[in-house]
């Protein structure tokens, strides 16, 4: 993902919220249940892990039972030492006190409890990336010492693969067109690394590749559920070959068969701190907020038109509804290339502003770049007595318009539509097109001399736009 344009913002759940969802996820519960049991008695390895005859009670502690309790209740062990829940007393002797992280789970806020477990989060995320203890074992030479080059493992690599994994999820989650809260189907997020943007039929090749991507990504997102992050629906084992190395070919019709998986919403909390941490720009609605309307305007500029809205209702939700209206309109002017775009921001803000802000809309009736929008919000509030345009002003707000939707939304079918039903209506459009007074103008009739599909009419407003251009000087 690139660091440079940012990201849909996501909609996240209050910090207390997200702390009770951090104290409850499995792993990290376990982690602190250990961190309070620990105790001067309790002995360590030199790698600081529980030594072997510990375990036993510290899966009693955890009310485990079973083959795996023991496993379990390490990990849980591990967690806890290396988020600072747990300390080192003594290195030679092998004891351990209480963390100073530990008072935070009880006594800190909750930015403290999900600060600690963000440093959980990190812990399994680099265990997710080792590889199986199976192959591990099986890597070992005759002294005990394991041949990592035997195992074709590139530690460096296999963290990218899982970051751009959780990457690609975590758009998926805050993109419009995405499935939001619903889960994401295991073969299309290992696709999403594999598979090149312009292949057409994978080749077998690269579906095998896909195919062994999803088993190792099946194996980390086991380990990642705990934790919180994930909600997983494992690959159905019954669908394995004989061999237990390859997956049947994908029936199409029970696609959640082959595993299925969404960020909880702590999930994308603990995502978008780590995005944030590498550089990304990866929004939040509700950070405009407590920011002014020129903040408002240029940050939901490029926000799809949902999270807009969102993140507007938050920022008038806490302002009067006429002051605020006449923020907004300040904050609209500009003859710069970001101007339209910040007026049709503002004229949807002024959208969920109610007859309280009519005083601010009528003055700026009479504003060369403001009076058009005013007079379309006072219409569409049933306003009395709303002054009728001059044609000079009704050509100011197209071409506004137009240059607008052209920065936020391209070339869509939508901005065609809306330039073909333009030509349409008005008979001669672009010899007065030509002269509006208005930066965009050669820009918003090239487009439409792109955007029309007739090619008369993309002729005369390509005409219209060297005349434009030439007027402007440029």
């Amino acid at each position: 993902m690139s660091d440079s344009s940012p990201l849909p913002p996501v909609r996240l759940h209050s910090e207390a919220v997200l702390a009770r969802d951090a104290l409850a996820a499995p792993l990290f519960s376990r982690a602190a249940r250990l961190a309070r049991w620990a105790g001067p008695d309790t002995r360590i390895g030199a790698g600081g892990e529980l030594v072997e005859e510990q375990l036993p009670q510290a899966a009693a502690e955890l009310g485990l039972s079973g083959d795996d309790a023991a496993a379990v209740a390490g990990e849980a062990w591990q967690v806890a030492v290396d988020t600072g829940l747990v300390e080192i007393a003594d290195e030679e002797e092998g004891t351990v006190r209480a963390g100073e992280d530990l008072s935070l789970l009880t006594s800190g806020g909750p930015r403290d409890v999900l600060g600690v477990w963000l440093g959980a989060l990190e812990t399994v995320l680099a265990d997710a990336s080792v590889p199986d203890l199976d192959d591990l074992v099986g890597a070992m030479d005759e002294g005990g010492e394991i041949d990592f080059s035997s195992l074709d493992w590139d530690p460096e690599a296999e963290a990218e693969f899982l970051d751009g994994v959780l990457g690609n999820l975590y758009l998926l989650t805050v993109s419009e067109e995405g499935p939001g809260d619903g889960p994401v189907p295991l073969p299309a997020l290992a696709a999403s690394m594999i598979v090149p943007d312009d292949m057409g039929e994978p080749t077998n090749d690269v579906l095998e590749q896909v195919s062994d991507a999803m088993m190792r990504l099946d194996d980390q997102f086991r380990l990642l559920e705990p934790i919180g992050l994930v909600d997983f629906q494992p690959v159905d084992e019954a669908l394995m070959a004989d061999t237990g190395e390859e997956p049947a070919a994908v029936d199409e019709t029970d696609v959640s068969r082959y595993g299925m998986v969404r960020l909880t919403p702590l999930g994308l909390y603990g995502m978008r701190a780590r995005l944030l941490e590498t550089g990304v720009l990866a929004p939040a609605v509700g950070d405009l907020a407590d920011k002014g309307a020129d903040a408002l305007l240029d940050g939901t500029a490029v926000f799809p038109p949902a999270a807009a809205q969102a993140e507007t209702e938050q920022w008038l939700a806490r302002r009067e509804p006429l002051p605020a209206a006449r923020e907004l309109l300040a904050a609209a002017r500009g003859a710069d290339g970001g101007a339209p775009l910040r007026r049709l921001r503002c004229q949807q803000a002024l959208s969920l502003v109610g007859l309280e802000a009519e005083p601010a809309l009528r003055e700026v009736l009479d504003d060369a770049e403001l009076g058009g929008l005013a007079r379309v919000w006072l219409s569409e509030q049933g306003a009395p007595d709303v002054p009728a345009p001059s044609e000079a002003m009704v050509f100011w707000l197209t071409i506004d318009t137009l240059a607008a939707q052209l920065a936020a939304e391209g070339n869509s079918a939508e901005l065609q539509a809306l330039v073909e039903g333009l030509a349409q209506q008005h008979s001669g459009f672009f010899d007065t097109a030509w002269r509006v007074d208005h930066p965009a103008t050669p820009d918003v009739l090239d487009a439409m001399g792109r955007l029309h599909p007739d090619k008369k009419v993309a002729k005369e407003a390509r005409k219209a736009a060297f005349k434009a251009r030439s007027q402007q000087g440029g």
